[in-house]
């Protein structure tokens, strides 16, 4: 299906949760957000109500996220059951890679096809700040080793370029591209939220310091995608991953966009940016028919904008009605 702007949405990014394990400073304050009761999330048979509906209109690709989606009980399930319906050509989760560890084998068992996992620095202490401390690093190291381990193709990381990022994460992050088939994919640093954090090193200066530590150029991937992203690919000649750079301040790349995002207690939302929001949860429950739930999904593909408005350079932070955490990013 196209929106008013000729782009083709496909993919549709669904919040299985509000809550999360950590308090990534960027994502949501040190004493939490107020959570939703448990009756308004989303089940899972409704969320696979939707999905399937969806499907009618063209969405071929689901990525789960939160919150934490591994933190909400019968997940893998969940995804044995998104497999199972056929039409879905691609199955993806975003995890901040904590619960990994334990979890990765059945979710790739069960047929989940791709995950990303978000790690920000690896610095032991700078991790546990950022995470408003409740994050180990080992642990999110301890989950991508074992993705790595059964065969999860590809593992992309997720590194926001805050002040949590110092240019010594970068030789790590260079030298485990070299050594793993790993996607590291750097993100600037978005105001949105409810605290400001000071933007870390620019995509141009990575760009540049990666080949100077490298002591090689990087060479741009043409015409290959790993996903549904907006990332753009570099790979070293010597290197057996790959890194992608995304950045929605200082290259705005809301022309290509083709997703739309449903938050954990039933919004539908055309932009991540925006503070449109269509219900579908209400409907849901209070017997809407297919047809009319088809019509609240054209209806959000036809307000979807042309772009968003958020600015390179600027440290304030724009505030939401929704966090991050609760729009699953």
């Amino acid at each position: 299906m196209q929106d008013m702007h000729q782009r083709t949405i496909d993919y549709l990014r669904v919040s299985l949760t509000d809550r999360c394990n950590f308090r990534c400073r960027y994502c949501m304050p040190k004493q939490g957000v107020v959570l939703r009761d448990h009756y308004e999330i989303l089940r899972y048979e409704e969320l696979l109500r939707l999905i399937v509906l969806f499907g009618q209109r063209g969405i071929r690709k689901v990525r789960l996220t939160g919150g934490e989606p591994l933190v909400r009980k019968g997940i893998v399930e969940f995804i044995r059951t998104l497999a199972g319906l056929g039409s879905l050509e691609d199955i993806s989760l975003t995890t901040n890679g904590s619960l990994l560890a334990q979890s990765a084998a059945a979710l790739k068992e069960a047929g989940l096809r791709r995950i990303n996992i978000s790690l920000d620095t690896v610095d032991p202490e700078r991790f546990t700040e950022i995470t408003g401390g409740c994050g180990r690093v080992e642990k999110v190291l301890e989950g991508l080793n074992e993705a790595l381990r059964v065969g999860f193709q590809p593992v992309k990381i997720n590194v926001v370029l805050s002040e949590a990022f110092q240019e010594s994460d970068l030789h790590w992050f260079l030298e485990l591209v070299r050594q793993k088939p790993v996607h590291v994919r750097f993100i600037e640093y978005m105001p949105i939220g409810p605290v400001a954090l000071k933007g870390g090193l620019q995509i141009a200066e990575i760009k540049r310091l990666l080949a100077q530590l490298a002591k090689s150029p990087l060479l741009p991937l043409k015409n290959v995608v790993y996903g549904q992203g907006p990332a753009r690919y570099y790979h070293l000649a010597d290197s057996r991953g790959t890194f992608g750079f995304i950045a929605p301040l200082t290259e705005h790349f809301c022309g290509e966009c083709n997703r739309l995002r449903l938050t954990a207690d039933g919004k539908l939302k055309p932009c991540l940016l925006g503070e449109a929001e269509i219900d579908l949860a209400g409907p849901l429950r209070g017997g809407a028919s297919d047809q009319e739930l088809l019509q609240l999904f054209d209806r959000a593909v036809c307000q979807k904008p042309s772009g968003h408005a958020l600015c390179a350079g600027s440290e304030n932070p724009v505030q939401r009605k929704r966090g991050m955490s609760q729009i699953g990013g």
